[in-house]
C-alpha cells in the first residue's frame, strides 16, 4: 500500500508517496532520477548501491523506502557542490576505475571510512573496503585511492 516518506536527499526535503517496501535504490534512480547509485547483485552483496544515510554506508538495494523517513540521504552526486571530493581526487589519481560501474558504492563506504578513520592503517582500509565486488578486479588502485583519503588532513 503506498505511503509518505519525507527523507533528505543531497540536502534536499524530497517526498517518495510509494510502497514502504520499495527499496530505496528504486526510489532513487526511478522517482527521483538519481542514477549515480548502481544496481549491483540486488542482495546487498556487492556494495555497488552503497549510499549514506545518516552518514553511515547503507547498501540501498536492501534497504526498503521506509527505513529512511525522517533521515538524510546521500548519493554520489551529493558529495560535493564545488569541484571533487577529497577521495573522488583520490580515485583519479590512483586510477581506481576501470569501467567504473562499482566506483560509486566503493566511493560512498570511503567518505565514510575515511570521515571516520583518519590515518588508517592499510589492513584497516582493506578491512573496511573488502565487502565490496569490483568485477575489473582492480583492487590494488582502489586500495590506494582510500590509504590516499585516509592520509590527507
Amino acid at each position: 500500500m503506498p505511503r509518505e516518506v519525507l527523507t533528505i536527499v543531497n540536502g534536499e526535503r524530497r517526498l517518495a508517496k510509494t510502497d514502504g517496501d520499495r527499496p530505496l535504490l528504486a526510489v532513487l534512480r526511478e522517482d527521483f532520477q538519481l542514477t549515480g547509485t548502481k544496481f549491483g547483485c540486488g542482495e546487498g552483496e556487492c556494495g555497488a548501491c552503497t549510499v549514506l544515510v545518516d552518514g553511515q554506508a547503507t547498501r540501498s538495494c536492501i534497504t526498503p523506502i521506509a527505513e529512511v523517513d525522517g533521515k538524510e540521504v546521500q548519493t554520489i552526486e551529493g558529495l560535493s557542490k564545488d569541484g571533487l571530493h577529497a577521495v573522488q581526487q583520490a580515485f583519479l589519481d590512483k586510477q581506481a576505475m576501470q569501467c567504473g560501474y562499482c566506483v560509486p558504492g566503493h566511493i560512498m563506504t570511503a567518505v565514510a571510512f575515511v570521515r571516520d578513520n583518519p590515518g588508517s592503517s592499510r589492513d584497516d582500509v582493506v578491512a573496511a573496503m573488502s565487502e565490496h565486488i569490483c568485477r575489473c578486479c582492480n583492487y590494488p588502485n582502489i586500495l590506494a585511492a582510500v590509504e590516499q583519503a585516509v592520509s590527507q588532513p
